[in-house]
Order: C-alpha cells, then sequence, then structure tokens
C-alpha cells in the first residue's frame, strides 16, 4: 500500500456554497486518512495525505447575463483554496455558451492570479480552522460521505453498485431535486429566476475555424501513413489480450502509445472487449 498511494490523487469540483465547500474538503481529508489508516493498514504519513486538483463548477454557469459568472467562478475558487486544495482550475464565464474565447480565458486566469497574489488566503494552511461554522459543517458533511459510503458497500461495493445503478440514481436524484428548486423559486440563480436582466447583450462566441478540422486530419492520415502499422496491431492486439485477462493493461497500452496508435485505437481495442457501459435506468 506505502509504495503506491502516496502517488494518488483526486479531482473535486467547488461549487458557489463557499462554507460547505470548505467543509467538503476538510471531511474529504479525514475520511480519506481514516481510511488508509485503518481499513488498509498504511503506515507512511504520505499515504494518508489527500492530494487534489479543484476546478469550478461549469454546472453553475449560466447562458443568461454570462459576466455574472465571473462571480461566481471567483467565489468558487475562494472556497477551493480555503479548503485546501493542491491546483486549481478555474472556468471561463462563458462556457456555459461554447468554448472560452481568448479574453473569458484570460479573466479566468487573471482571476487565479488575484486569489493567489493580491490576498492573504495561501499564507495559512486552514484558515477556518476553529470556525464554530466550519467545524461542524465539517462533522455533518463527514457523516453523509459515509453513509453514502456504508450503502455502497451494502450493495457489493463500488463495481456492483455501478451496475445496479445506485450512483447514477443518486446524481439524478441530486440534479432533480436542484432543478425543482430552481423552477419553484427556492433556489436562487441570479439572472435565471431572479434579478433578470430587461434584455440580455448580445454575445458573441468563439468561432472555430474549419480549417483547424482538416488541418488535424491531414496531420492523423500522415501519422498512420508515416509509422509501422504492422508494430501497431502487435501492441493493439497486446492490449485486448490483456484486457480479456487479469494483467495490467497499463503496461501493453503504453507500448502501443509508444509505438504511436492514438488513443481512439487504443479504446477501440479495449471496447473491442469490454464492449460499451450502458448505464441501468433507475431515475
Amino acid at each position: 500500500m506505502d509504495e503506491f498511494a502516496p502517488r494518488l490523487s483526486f479531482f473535486f469540483v467547488s461549487r458557489t456554497t463557499l462554507l460547505e465547500e470548505v467543509a467538503k474538503f476538510r471531511a474529504a481529508r479525514r475520511i480519506w486518512a481514516d481510511v488508509m489508516k485503518n481499513t488498509f493498514g498504511a503506515t507512511n504519513p504520505k499515504s494518508m495525505m489527500l492530494r487534489f486538483h479543484t476546478q469550478t463548477a461549469g454546472v453553475q454557469l449560466t447562458a443568461q447575463q454570462p459576466e455574472v459568472n465571473l462571480v461566481r467562478v471567483a467565489v468558487q475558487g475562494l472556497a477551493a483554496v480555503l479548503g485546501g486544495t493542491q491546483s486549481l482550475h478555474t472556468n471561463s464565464y462563458d462556457e456555459a455558451i461554447a468554448l472560452p474565447t481568448v479574453k473569458a480565458a484570460t479573466l479566468a486566469l487573471r482571476t487565479q492570479q488575484v486569489l493567489a497574489y493580491e490576498t492573504d488566503i495561501t499564507a495559512t494552511v486552514d484558515p477556518f480552522a476553529g470556525s464554530y461554522a466550519v467545524e461542524a459543517l465539517t462533522d455533518d458533511v463527514e457523516q453523509a460521505a459515509r453513509e453514502l459510503m456504508e450503502q455502497v458497500e451494502k450493495r457489493g461495493g463500488a463495481v456492483a453498485a455501478i451496475e445496479q445503478g445506485y450512483q447514477k440514481s443518486e446524481i439524478e436524484n441530486s440534479a432533480y431535486a436542484v432543478m425543482k428548486g430552481i423552477e419553484d423559486g427556492s433556489r436562487t440563480v441570479v439572472g435565471v429566476n431572479r434579478f433578470r436582466a430587461a434584455q440580455e447583450e448580445i454575445y458573441e462566441p468563439l468561432r472555430v475555424d474549419p480549417a483547424i478540422e482538416a488541418d488535424q486530419s491531414a496531420r492523423l492520415a500522415t501519422l498512420r501513413a508515416d509509422r509501422d502499422n504492422t508494430e501497431v496491431t502487435r501492441h493493439l492486439d497486446a492490449v485486448k489480450a490483456a484486457a480479456q485477462g487479469t494483467d495490467n493493461v497499463l503496461y501493453p497500452l503504453k507500448e502501443a502509445l509508444r509505438a504511436r496508435a492514438t488513443v481512439g485505437e487504443v479504446c477501440h481495442a479495449l471496447r473491442a472487449v469490454w464492449g460499451i457501459y450502458h448505464p441501468a435506468d433507475a431515475f
């Protein structure tokens, strides 16, 4: 366990509920340390450290009054930093509409830079430590998370729960509750169900040059013409063989990529063995 656990890391989202998000990240660290030490017997302190990247919640961005998303992203990024993230991605304000424009992407970067260089929030490891509100929320989030973990275990573990549609059902129920709250007005979304603009400003989304697609297609054709396709096929067959048994698929997969197989070709090789996942309808 201690040979590979120190290399593990996670990917979290940060929403606009600042205090709850900070509590979520703190609860995650508690749970990870406990599980690694008491369930898996880790002894290396680095195995018990929860390392995570955070991305701000694109799902909370709105197409209406898109510049308001700058405020949302700033709050979400602030919550992530206060919660102890090691890495941060801030979404662009126009991502609810299209791919980010250069201006929008630059402003997303500037948001991180303001947090890093114009505030003092990075000077303390855990700024909310001792806060009654955050400590209580941390306890609540940890308890709720452990209850969900118990439900997964009762269903036979993560894979069995996925096959039963449990996680998908929980996500759908949560999404339904959020949307219902927006539609009945019990949950406010600025610019959507309250504080609407009398007239929306015209927004010009990013337009991708069609020539980029043609250029990429030509580059792919050149790659396939120049590489040793016999070697590629041999490595893709090795990927399939590993997928059919119990061998670690990462080793043949790495060799296939080294032989210049494309990501799509590797995925097709795995699909040929494992098929395509079709989630169960549980909603």
